[in-house]
């Protein structure tokens, strides 16, 4: 039985619990590495999630690997290997990695009668879908019923969809908080952003925060969207944002839509692969026609613009940070709130259940920061839930 919060949409001010700014992930959810497309049959490529070193590689039949990257000889990173078949050579002697189970299958310089050492390397599950590679970083035995993020309209022609890959030099959760708050729209005022924004409605569970806002847009950049029908028009709209951990969803009354497929890879760096969706006013053949090129101008002229004003806000953040951990601030949105007791209870549900099985993941590091982030509880946070619904 989930149960759903309504929670106050209005709060005057509460201190920001800086060591959200350490706090571990959940590993056992599924996690974006990379795209489809940049990874060729026979290519490996080093990726991490977490502070977790992973080989990725494509085998010669075209499926996709995860393995830890270190090989149990001489702990040579596997990423600097090559593909032989289906299995992963390393690079220093050779020895060869099955990408299903990790299991060293051959060595080069022993005879075929010789048993092989009792090598291996993790595995990892992994899935492609929505044009992504997904590690499951966590209890692989619980994949399974895990499912993926749903993205509605990626099989759907009514949509011009918009690929775009971010990199922030940033925590997870400054990134996860930027998503959330649309009271950030001053930012990008010039260039004909959202304005007079109003949180209306504030719903969460132990996994996730549902937000909805109204926002108001103007110029010729909300009316090449259909937002309006003028450029000198003021159209206001609701939106939703919806973070279900680690990934959210958001959408603007089926105008658009957008996916945020989240990466923590330590504790000051992050990555992002978002998928946007926009409801042009074309005719459909037109759009599947000119769709690359409509997604490339998209991406370089609206939303990578948008991006790098947010990428230097956030990295400005985690740099003051990092310059004086101990130093308060003040939040006065209670979604950001919301969202941060989500962040740090998934943590606290991932460390508990791993002290009751006694089985902490060797790989996953999770407390090797100075600063214990398991002293930050969702306890802490402020309680501003006035209703209860199940």
């Amino acid at each position: 039985m989930k149960v759903v919060m309504d929670l106050a949409t209005t709060l005057k001010s509460q201190a920001v619990p800086t060591d959200i700014r350490e706090v571990g992930i959940n590993p056992d959810y599924w996690y974006p590495l990379d795209w489809s497309t940049q990874l060729k049959p026979g290519q490996v490529k080093p990726a991490a999630v977490w502070q977790q070193s992973l080989a990725l590689y494509r085998d010669e039949s075209g499926v996709a690997h995860v393995l830890e990257d270190r090989c149990p000889h001489r702990g040579v990173e596997l990423h600097r290997g090559k593909v032989q078949g289906n299995y992963l050579a390393c690079a220093y002697h050779g020895w060869t990695f099955d990408g299903t189970d990790g299991h060293c299958e051959g060595i080069p310089y022993l005879s075929a009668d010789q048993k092989l050492p009792c090598a291996s390397v993790r595995s990892y599950p992994v899935r492609e879908r929505y044009g992504l590679i997904w590690v499951f970083p966590g209890d692989p035995s619980l994949a399974d019923q895990c499912p993926l993020p749903h993205v509605a309209e990626y099989d759907s022609d009514e949509w011009l969809m918009v690929p775009i890959t971010a990199e922030f030099a940033a925590h997870f959760s400054i990134c996860n908080e930027n998503a959330m708050d649309v009271f950030h729209g001053f930012l990008h005022e010039e260039l004909q952003g959202w304005f007079d924004p109003t949180l209306l409605e504030l719903k969460a569970t132990d996994s996730s925060v549902f937000a909805k806002y109204n926002v108001s847009y103007k110029g010729h950049l909300a009316k090449f969207l259909g937002l309006c029908e003028r450029a000198d028009e003021v159209t206001t709209l609701p939106i939703s944002i919806h973070y279900r951990y680690p990934h959210y969803a958001s959408s603007l009354e089926g105008v658009s839509s957008v996916y945020l497929m989240r990466l923590p890879v330590d504790l000051d760096k992050s990555r992002s692969f978002a998928l946007f969706f926009f409801k042009l006013n074309l005719p459909k053949w037109l759009i599947r026609l000119l769709h690359p090129l409509l997604s490339a101008v998209v991406q370089r002229f609206m939303l990578r613009k948008f991006l790098d004003q947010d990428i230097e806000m956030m990295e400005s953040e985690q740099r003051k940070y990092s310059s004086d951990p101990d130093r308060r601030f003040v939040e006065i949105n209670p979604a950001i709130i919301a969202l941060q007791r989500v962040i740090v209870r998934q943590y606290e549900q991932f460390v508990q259940q791993s002290k009751q099985s006694s089985d902490i993941p060797s790989l996953s590091r999770q407390a090797s920061v100075s600063r214990s982030p398991a002293s930050l509880s969702a306890a802490s946070l402020p309680e501003t839930e006035t209703e209860t619904m199940v």
